[in-house]
């Protein structure tokens, strides 16, 4: 009997489950009128690439750093593109929705910890994407996990 506890990518469903969720994500952004001008120009993988970015945010495989450039080439893909909040706010919504058609679990500790990434990492977006930002000098991708309770906080 082990007590490890699983990634997030693990209990999210792994790649399969990711790959679902950038799918029906990136299905919705493309017919909402918010914000299917700024993926008019997307690549039939994107969708793809996104689910392997998650996966690797999520504790799995470094994929996307080995396959795709790692966080510089993601921070590229943002960067020009002037975000605006209500776009960022559709864009949470929107994966919020896909979540639930993908079958993501729908537990509170994951879906606690998945929407504080999808905020944080959509607000970084919108922050790296405005007109004269400095790059940033990160060069990793910034891991996402469970975060902890406080003592007595159930």
């Amino acid at each position: 009997m082990t007590d490890r506890i699983p990634t997030m990518y693990e209990w999210a469903g792994g790649a399969e489950a990711l790959g679902r969720l950038t799918e029906e994500f990136y299905s919705r952004v493309r017919k909402d009128p918010l914000l299917a001008p700024l993926f008019a120009h997307m690549a039939e993988d994107h969708p793809q690439h996104v689910a392997v970015f998650l996966g690797e945010v999520l504790g799995g495989p470094e994929r996307y750093t080995e396959q795709h450039g790692g966080y510089p080439h993601m921070l590229s893909r943002h960067r020009g593109r002037a975000i605006r909040p209500e776009q960022r706010a559709r864009w949470v919504e929107l994966m919020l929705e896909a979540m639930d058609v993908a079958g993501l679990p729908d537990d509170a500790e994951f879906r606690s910890a998945f929407v504080g990434y999808i905020e944080f990492g959509s607000r970084r977006a919108m922050a790296n994407s405005q007109p004269g930002v400095a790059p940033s000098s990160r060069t990793t991708i910034k891991k996402w996990g469970w975060g902890e309770a406080l003592p007595g906080d159930d």
